[in-house]
């Protein structure tokens, strides 16, 4: 037992950051977004139709912006602190809340509100390197 998991730590550690944060990142993507956004993230979900208005196109948000990925744009939506635009009416969760709470929840005892913020942001930038990655 002791042999296996060194293994797998080693294996994870010996896994480049871009690759761990990508799959991490789709993995958040398929698991809180594509139920709206679409597994290809165009917006057609199979929950689009009962939103009161459309969903935008995640992989052109890039085109959309001069050729830039909007990072602040994408990262705060997710967050919940941009007030304005397609979410300010409500309807996409702040998924930055609910990963505070679930950094919280499967923690060890000793894990600090600090420590819990932290975990959120992770999610939230390899939610957002996912986007970037998936840009048309």
């Amino acid at each position: 037992m002791k042999r296996t998991l060194s293994a797998i730590l080693v294996s994870f550690l010996l896994v480049p950051a871009a690759a761990t944060a990508q799959s991490i990142g789709e993995s958040e993507f398929m698991n809180s977004c594509a139920s709206c956004h679409g597994v290809s993230g165009i917006g057609d979900g199979p929950l689009a139709g009962f939103l009161s208005g459309s969903l935008p196109n995640l992989t052109q948000l890039a085109e959309n912006n001069g050729g830039v990925f909007p990072v602040t744009m994408v990262y705060s939506t997710i967050d919940g602190t941009m007030t304005a635009g397609p979410h300010g009416t409500g309807e996409m969760p702040v998924w930055g809340n609910r990963y505070r709470v679930r950094g919280e929840q499967v923690a060890n005892p000793d894990f600090s509100t600090d420590e819990a913020m932290v975990f959120a942001r992770f999610r939230i930038l390899a939610l957002t390197e996912y986007l970037a990655g998936i840009q048309q």
